[in-house]
């Protein structure tokens, strides 16, 4: 009996044994490998499929011709950590931005997928706005609506100071509005509210990423926006976003402006016939890349360093037929490279450095291999102009020249070195010019 008992025992340890064994075989292929590891931020590995949604006019999984089919894709993937959301063809009317979220991409058909601001109204303030208030009241409401875009501004209360919100209630023409008022807005001091806005924004996010979309302004139907809070595509600590293959055009304002944000691409991108500048980058944006992109036709400068625009690379650029200069950079803007750029038939200067004072000037960028030609549409000119105590610049393999006959060469010289420049190099450049080098400096640097 007691040797019954035993074999029976060694038999159910055996069948565990071998059943244990086959289990852990077929569990070892789920094992991760030594290359597996979580991600910075959570609690996972990488994974190779991400949430994707298709938007259409017609068909799709979210189907509607207006800004709210696409904030609803937009939303829903970044509720899933991220993903991408796929834009068919057609004219989507944008009564309010397209807000961006982090980790999502949105993406279009390349000159089919059109987001083209509604016309715009505007009144004046009827009550003054209060700084912190979260509500305006119109004089004339017509033409607003909730969940509209809008801004609010008074004749002080420019640049960052202006308000972009939206229209989230009403009780008559009180609106009650999604965000705290960035200044006091004075009816004395012509206060007033517009539904104007950025078509494409995104505030306070990480590697957003928008592609092959055309934004269309509708300038004539619209009040000015300034860059700083606004432009066709808007960034406002928009860290590691990318813009790419995208058009912006007939905006009344900017066409791409990021502001205090590191880390920003745009990639093979076109600005072109907006109110004001064409490329904007500025506040502290730093680290940025701008490449094989075009500004043409905007009315002030091409491409525009802001303030403290800083180690960036900007390659490859057409900076051409703007109404003020090709390049503008001044404000602690230091430390960048630009190359291979053609600026041409800008309306001033082809390249401009501001007048800034030592601790506050665009020191040691370097211009390498670009082409600098015909500029000055608006009268005589520089194909570089450094002002200001701008110092440690270095010139590069530049070709400065202008290839029109009699008068109409109005970009007369090729480099303008004003009095209170520092050092600068000059290396292998090929000026053609009435006046290759004017260089007004007293004190020059041996």
């Amino acid at each position: 009996m007691r040797s019954s008992w035993i074999m029976y025992l060694l038999v159910l340890g055996m069948m565990a044994f071998h059943s244990h064994g086959a289990f852990g075989k077929e569990n070892a292929a789920f094992a991760p490998g030594p290359d597996e590891a979580q991600l910075a931020r959570t609690m996972h590995s990488a994974m190779a499929e991400h949430p994707q949604v298709r938007v259409g006019q017609t068909e799709g999984d979210l189907v509607g011709q207006d800004h709210r089919v696409l904030q609803a894709a937009v939303d829903y993937v970044a509720g899933l950590g991220g993903g991408t959301v796929e834009v068919g063809p057609g004219v989507y009317t944008m009564y309010d931005s397209l807000h961006l979220r982090s980790h999502v991409t949105v993406r279009g058909i390349k000159g089919e997928t059109i987001l083209k601001k509604a016309a715009g109204a505007v009144s004046p303030l009827a009550l003054d706005g209060d700084f912190g208030e979260e509500q305006i009241t119109l004089a004339d409401p017509t033409g607003f609506a909730v969940g509209y875009g809008v801004t609010v501004w008074d004749d002080n209360a420019g640049g960052f100071h202006t308000t972009v919100a939206r229209l989230t209630g009403r009780r008559g023409s009180t609106f009650s509005i999604s965000t705290p008022l960035m200044a006091d807005c004075m009816v004395q001091n012509q206060a007033k509210a517009a539904t104007v806005f950025p078509v494409i924004s995104g505030y306070d996010l990480e590697e957003a990423c928008v592609e092959d979309l055309v934004v269309d302004g509708n300038h004539g139907n619209n009040v000015h926006l300034n860059g700083c809070r606004g432009a066709g595509i808007f960034l406002y600590r928009g860290f590691g976003s990318t813009i790419r293959r995208c058009v912006v055009r007939d905006f009344n304002g900017d066409g791409i402006s990021f502001q205090q944000s590191n880390e920003v691409t745009v990639d093979q991108s076109i600005c072109e016939g907006n109110a004001s500048l064409g490329i904007h980058p500025g506040s502290g944006s730093q680290r940025p890349v701008v490449r094989e992109c075009v500004a043409r036709g905007n009315g002030l400068d091409g491409l525009f360093l802001c303030w403290r625009v800083r180690h960036g690379r900007f390659e490859g650029n057409t900076l051409e037929a703007n109404g003020r200069f090709g390049i503008s950079i001044g404000h602690k803007d230091s430390d960048n490279v630009l190359r291979g750029n053609l600026v041409r038939q800008n309306g001033q200067d082809g390249v401009f450095f501001r007048q800034e004072s030592a601790g506050m000037a665009a020191h040691r960028n370097r211009l390498e291999g670009n082409t600098i030609e015909n500029n000055g549409r608006m009268g005589p000119a520089a194909g570089i102009r450094i002002r200001g105590h701008t110092n440690d610049l270095v010139f590069v393999d530049n070709v400065i020249r202008d290839t029109r006959q009699g008068d109409a060469r109005t970009q007369v010289t090729g480099i303008l070195i004003e009095e209170t420049v520092g050092a600068v190099t000059l290396q292998e450049n090929r000026i053609e010019a009435k006046d290759a080098i004017i260089d007004q400096r007293t004190n020059r640097p041996k």
